[in-house]
């Protein structure tokens, strides 16, 4: 008999699927694929082999077409793989057909991230807010997934055993998802009590891509001990600390990263915990710079600020993992002023883009931190005398 402790969860292999259609190209579809590798690996699966098939639209039926999905199972047959994750969203009847062809469980990318928030969820609020968007997304599914129990033929006598069970899941699903917002919107009762018990201090808030340092800069700014390890969404809830600078009290809050392809359902649930984001008073949006995509990160966090219409607060751009673009981007025999050079004129770019509201750090080594909390500083002094100017309390 095995002991407890021998016991462990076992890492899933695992084939990803990409469509390459007019609205995504192929280099595109190969930078989500590299994201959902990523997603798969924080969600405890290895990626083995990854397909992409180009298609002028989405096939109705299998998704991918017939052709392309026996090439994945003549791949998959023999070998110990036992998860199929497609990157673009799936029908209920779509699963339902891929899983009859490959024998194997068969997800999506929403499912997948629904998955990884489900397991970091830790407070009453993230769970109640994955659960709501999980069954958000089962509900369209259920016909698709029930198609096995229903009989064939259309007209008088179809509406067997199959159909029932759709209907009973269906209206069992709805209650559910009654019950969890009502649940929910008693714990935003409970939150927005709380932020207007913080008083009158600015609160600043930190945004960004999943995965950019959000948590690391929240723990140097803040001196806390808040979550953070090299996954994605290893931050669900919202952290909120009080930080005084040069006896100026502000509030500092950790909020979820973002993402491509964020399931709409998702960002509905969680839109209580971004309130955080839209009642901010100054945005600290972060962002990995080695990443090599990294401006199109930028333009995800903008579009979903857009969204949240929190776009338009005042903002500064911390370009973080410095010491791993220079490590990336410079020989190693470079000369030191054409390394000071291209910085300087990385810097200058980006000085431009912002008017002057960026910064370059390295967290991870601590550089330039002390450079931030004077940029910090001086945005909150600055709303503290325009919003109280008469009260000297708040900045020195």
């Amino acid at each position: 008999m095995l002991d407890k402790k021998q016991v462990v969860e076992q890492e899933e292999k695992a084939v990803i699927v990409g469509l390459i259609t007019q609205e995504q190209t192929e280099r595109q579809v190969q930078e989500y694929l590299d994201e959902l590798t990523f997603l798969a690996e924080t969600a405890g699966a290895i990626t083995v082999k990854r397909y992409t098939q180009k298609l002028a639209h989405p096939d109705r039926a299998t998704f991918i077409g017939k052709g392309k999905l026996e090439e994945i199972r003549t791949f998959i047959s023999g070998r110990d793989v036992s998860l199929v994750i497609f990157d673009d969203e799936l029908t209920g009847s779509q699963i339902s057909n891929i899983e009859k062809v490959l024998k194997v469980k068969v997800i999506d990318r929403s499912d997948l991230i629904l998955d990884i928030f489900a397991r970091r969820a830790r407070t009453a609020q993230a769970k109640v807010q994955v659960e709501l968007a999980q069954y958000q997304y089962i509900l369209p599914r259920l016909r698709g997934m029930w198609t096995h129990l229903e009989r064939l033929g259309g007209g008088i006598g179809t509406r067997g055993p199959g159909e029932t069970e759709i209907e009973t899941d269906r209206r069992i699903v709805k209650d559910k998802i009654s019950l969890l917002r009502k649940r929910l919107g008693e714990i935003d009762k409970q939150a927005l009590t709380q932020r207007k018990e913080r008083g009158e201090y600015i609160r600043v808030a930190l945004v960004g891509y999943t995965n950019v340092g959000k948590s690391t800069i929240m723990n140097l700014l803040a001196k806390s001990e808040v979550f953070a390890e090299n996954k994605l969404f290893a931050t669900l809830d919202t952290t909120t600390r009080k930080v005084v600078f040069d006896q100026t009290p502000f509030l500092l809050s950790d909020t979820v990263g973002f993402i491509r392809k964020l399931p709409h359902h998702l960002v509905e649930s969680f839109k209580s915990t971004l309130d955080e984001v839209r009642e901010s008073d100054i945005l600290l949006h972060v962002v990995d710079i080695s990443h090599p995509k990294y401006e199109d990160q930028v333009e995800v966090v903008n579009r979903t600020l857009q969204e949240l219409k929190a776009f338009d607060k005042p903002t500064v751009m911390i370009f973080n993992k410095m010491d791993l673009y220079e490590e990336q981007t410079f020989d190693k025999w470079l000369a030191p002023e054409v390394k000071d050079d291209m910085l300087r004129q990385l810097k200058e770019t980006w000085d431009l883009r912002t008017q002057g509201n960026c910064i370059f750090i390295s967290a991870l080594e601590k550089r330039n931190i002390d450079e931030l909390r004077k940029t910090i500083m001086e945005k909150v002094v600055t709303l503290y005398r325009e919003r109280y100017p008469y009260k000297s309390e708040f900045f020195y």
